[in-house]
């Protein structure tokens, strides 16, 4: 994917009511090898990683780059926010020249259900919206899965398009900044 353009990374990290979006640190390691293996998490990203393979594959410290927000918790990672330019060679865009800023997550199952990815998620668009305020972003989901669907509703997505990819329907939506008027 490409970096996200002129935008200063990393932030400060992001602070909201209970969690800290931030870069990789070293003590996230075991929390992305959890994340990458765990067959609840895959479900619905093409399976689980061979935790061997994590382990030979993850480096000491977690590849910092532009768009990656660990979520963070009393201190350990819960999870990940990416946001990132969506690839013009996959199915699904919103404008014809693609390149599209794409939120995606991904959340350790002991997360689930305590609302943290809507958290992070809102914490991370408002931060895009702040440093790219006129882009829009898009959303990328099986439409399988109900949990996704009903974050991206209430983030504010908005279908645009359902196409086959990866042996199942997907569903994209967009999200575009509120600004107020005039």
């Amino acid at each position: 994917m490409t970096e996200l353009g002129p935008v200063a990374w990393p932030p400060a990290p992001i602070r909201t009511e209970r969690l800290v979006l931030r870069e990789p640190e070293a003590r996230d390691r075991a929390a992305f090898i959890e994340l990458f293996a765990s067959p609840e998490v895959g479900t619905y990203i093409g399976g689980p990683r061979s935790r061997a393979e994590l382990e030979r594959a993850v480096p000491e410290v977690p590849r910092r780059r532009p768009g990656l927000f660990v979520i963070d918790l009393d201190g350990a990672m819960i999870g990940m926010i990416t946001l990132d330019r969506r690839d013009a060679e996959r199915p699904g865009h919103v404008r014809p020249e693609a390149g599209e800023a794409e939120l995606g997550y991904m959340f350790l199952p002991e997360a689930w259900g305590y609302g943290y990815a809507a958290e992070a998620s809102a914490a991370a668009l408002d931060w895009f919206a702040d440093v790219l305020p006129t882009e829009r972003v898009v959303l990328c989901t099986q439409s399988s899965n109900d949990r996704s669907m009903r974050l991206a509703a209430k983030l504010g997505f908005t279908e645009v398009e359902r196409f086959e990819e990866y042996g199942a329907e997907q569903w994209l939506g967009v999200w575009s900044p509120v600004t107020p008027s005039g």
